[in-house]
């Protein structure tokens, strides 16, 4: 699968990293491909990942993971042109920049401002309620982290599926993308139980099913 990665900082860098290892053509975004940051994380990621433009990494992938910080997000997109007809993967979080609350709320989601932003795209809502650390490795002893998703495409959300399950979480589909009106403050609750609660990062959620 080719995945584009616009935002390459600790999650995109991440995530990207891993799904390259995991045998996909990734191309990590920057304004400057060619900068010694983007060899040393092309370098780690594998012989199947490379860097290029925001315009040119979007152009050339199926899958497009959104990474980047929200304020920047609304650029990311424009910058990377027409992605019409992909599937779109939103990692962004509207997080107010001292951590204490969410930019947006209850009547709308930073992941459906995205699929206005992103005209035409299947944008899915993934990968937003962990930290980096975690989506480096999801393995807790016998089990896999929670990895909840939710979109309105229901061929995008199993392609979102199947990269979680390969990077070893345990996928949950919540839903349409109204969902992420849930799934944004999800994330604000492991951000003030890792940072504020005393929590520390090696946290994460598991959904549990009686038999």
């Amino acid at each position: 699968m080719k995945i584009g990665v616009i935002g390459s900082g600790n999650v995109g860098g991440t995530l990207g990293s891993r799904m390259a290892q995991a045998g996909h053509q990734v191309a990590f975004s920057s304004r400057n491909p060619d900068s010694q940051v983007m060899k040393d994380l092309v370098a780690r990621a594998g012989a199947s990942a490379r860097a290029a433009s925001v315009a040119e990494t979007a152009a050339a992938s199926d899958v497009v993971l959104i990474a980047t910080p929200w304020d920047a997000t609304h650029a990311a997109i424009r910058s990377a042109g027409d992605i019409s007809g992909k599937i779109v993967i939103d990692a962004t979080n509207p997080l107010l920049p001292d951590l204490s609350g969410l930019m947006m709320g209850t009547t709308v989601s930073a992941g459906e401002q995205v699929q206005q932003w992103a005209s035409g795209a299947k944008v899915v809502k993934a990968f937003n309620t962990i930290g980096y650390n975690i989506m480096a490795d999801p393995q807790f002893g016998p089990e896999h982290a929670m990895l909840a998703y939710c979109g309105d495409d229901a061929e995008a959300k199993l392609i979102v599926k199947q990269l979680a399950e390969e990077l070893g979480f345990d996928p949950l589909d919540v839903g349409p993308l109204t969902q992420a009106r849930l799934l944004e403050p999800f994330a604000l609750l492991w951000i003030t139980l890792a940072y504020k609660a005393g929590q520390g990062r090696e946290i994460a959620f598991k959904f549990l099913r009686k038999a």
